[in-house]
């Protein structure tokens, strides 16, 4: 351990206790619970629990279980994707991209592959969207042109091209077998293969499953995860695709010069 330490708090502080949820392919009976029971000693859950156990049609069953783990977890170890790029309102957003773009920021957006949850991508790009932030769509400085679910890999790239985007963001929910993963890979190397490098827009990905620290893996140029809102993507999107200058370095370090160019 090279850094503060934390543990898991249940009934009180530190005393390691959480809680794990997951199903067996098996029949709800005892011989089912004794089975989550020795699942969860084997994760190193000692003593363990059995909380809650429901059938999950034939054959299935859920559990709950709740116990105590010995780990630590060493605070300066964990790796996290920081934000490294000012958070601009809509107005500085718009403003910078009038001011140093001179046209209008070409954006599409889809869920590819079999993927029909547009949650997610709909948040981002509609005009309504979400927890009282509006979405792409209500900046007046950004074009956006939302396809919608289950859209091929090679309708997205025809469609980016048509509409001569900036950048591409797609929404990924379904994960089974890693459907997300392949997805995103099949994706970036259909626009490596179709675009050079100066012409490619740039590549964003979303969704509550991935790993934001797999952006080079994937191939895109960055990944966000859970609870990102649109004003942190139209941001990113400023942050990377507009001409960098102070005004957006230290947007709130220094705000009235970034206020009077975005103003002007």
């Amino acid at each position: 351990m090279t850094g503060p330490v934390v543990r898991p708090y249940g009934d009180s502080t530190g005393d390691g206790m959480v809680q794990v949820s997951f199903t067996l392919p098996l029949a709800h009976d005892k011989r089912a619970e004794g089975a989550a029971l020795q699942l969860a000693a084997k994760m190193g859950l000692e003593p363990a629990m059995l909380v809650h156990a429901r059938q999950m049609g034939d054959g299935f069953t859920f559990f709950v279980v709740y116990g105590r783990v010995g780990h630590l977890v060493d605070l300066a170890a964990v790796r996290v994707v920081e934000r490294d790029y000012p958070l601009l309102s809509a107005k500085e957003v718009n403003g910078l991209i009038r001011r140093r773009l001179r046209r209008k920021l070409s954006v599409v957006g889809a869920c590819i592959g079999t993927d029909a949850h547009t949650v997610g991508i709909d948040a981002i790009l509609n005009v309504k969207g979400i927890a009282g932030e509006k979405g792409l769509e209500y900046y007046r400085e950004l074009r956006v042109t939302n396809l919608g679910a289950q859209v091929s890999v090679p309708d997205l790239v025809a469609a980016a091209r048509a509409e001569k985007a900036d950048a591409v963001l797609v929404s990924q929910v379904v994960t089974q077998r890693d459907a997300h993963l392949h997805n995103t890979r099949e994706m970036s190397a259909a626009f490596r293969e179709a675009l050079p490098a100066g012409r490619r827009p740039l590549l964003v990905v979303g969704g509550p499953r991935f790993d934001e620290l797999m952006a080079d893996e994937l191939g895109v140029d960055r990944i966000f995860g859970r609870g990102t809102t649109p004003g942190e993507v139209a941001s990113f999107l400023v942050h990377r695709l507009v001409p960098a200058g102070a005004g957006i370095r230290a947007r709130r370090g220094a705000m009235a010069g970034v206020e009077a160019e975005v103003g002007g």
